[in-house]
């Protein structure tokens, strides 16, 4: 039995992986932005799971609530970085104050969680931290160009942050779902004030492509991808990324060959500006 600290439960793969672990017989505390959205797994489920309501732009609930889950519980094993969301919309569509809370969601809010961690992780002698990011952390559409910037800066963080945590026993892992069946295009995605000047460029595309896609397009079953995480976390050695779904393991592969194969096209004139010996 392992004991779970999980933002973002209430729908998609947060959902998915907080019953999945119930039925296993784990514990799981998990964090929603509505007080009641868990109710009906409480009443399933009331010895094993611990429910607190977080928004995880408020850096002081998220050191309040990882404290108390810490103390009420003594260790928790894993800590799953799941709260995000997505904002839809050309760099210039969006506004101020979308970018700022796109960021202060997907960015800040899963490295305070981390840091309010890591004391009692480092603490109890090591741990798990399992942060989702996605195929847009390692691809690029047009159209989601703010969104991307998040998945991509967090994925930094995080691989520099496995290399930091090591010597304490604590391993991290990104994981990076393709589409999936979870909502995420849906009532989970914000969208920026559409301008009729990207009507005709690959934003207007995007934007027509994704108003006609049902999520039944989607390839990606969230049920077993959060199963496929909850494998990654029994595993002695973390994987440093997860990629999940065949479209992700599609785009993903196809991107690094493009970016491996360009690099290797500057090699010369990358040696040529060093200083000569």
């Amino acid at each position: 039995m392992k004991t779970w600290l999980i933002t973002g439960t209430s729908s998609g793969f947060g959902r998915s992986l907080t019953e999945l672990l119930l039925e296993r017989g784990d514990r799981v505390v998990a964090t929603v932005r509505q007080e009641h959205a868990l109710d009906d797994l409480k009443e399933r489920y009331s010895e094993q799971l611990r429910v607190a309501v977080l928004d995880v732009t408020d850096n002081q609930a998220i050191r309040s609530v990882v404290d108390q889950a810490f103390k009420d519980l003594g260790a928790i094993d894993v800590v799953v970085n799941n709260a995000g969301y997505g904002l839809f919309g050309a760099a210039e569509e969006v506004s101020d104050d979308q970018i700022t809370h796109q960021f202060n969601t997907n960015v800040m809010g899963s490295i305070q969680v981390i840091r309010a961690a890591l004391p009692y992780l480092r603490a109890q002698g090591g741990g798990r931290i399992i942060q989702l990011s996605s195929m847009g952390g390692q691809i690029a559409f047009p159209a989601l160009s703010i969104y991307h910037a998040t998945k991509w800066a967090i994925e930094g963080f995080i691989e520099s942050l496995a290399q930091e945590v090591a010597p304490f026993n604590i391993q991290a892992t990104l994981v990076e779902p393709g589409s999936a069946r979870t909502n995420f295009g849906g009532s989970s995605m914000i969208a920026g004030e559409p301008m009729s000047e990207y009507d005709t460029t690959p934003v207007g595309y995007i934007r027509q492509m994704s108003q006609q896609a049902g999520e039944d397009s989607f390839p990606g079953d969230p049920v077993k991808m959060a199963q496929a995480i909850m494998v990654s976390a029994d595993s002695e050695q973390a994987p440093l990324r997860l990629t999940l779904g065949s479209d992700a393991y599609e785009l993903v592969h196809k991107n690094l060959a493009a970016r491996l194969a360009a690099l290797e096209n500057q090699k010369e004139i990358a040696y040529s500006t060093d200083f000569k010996s």
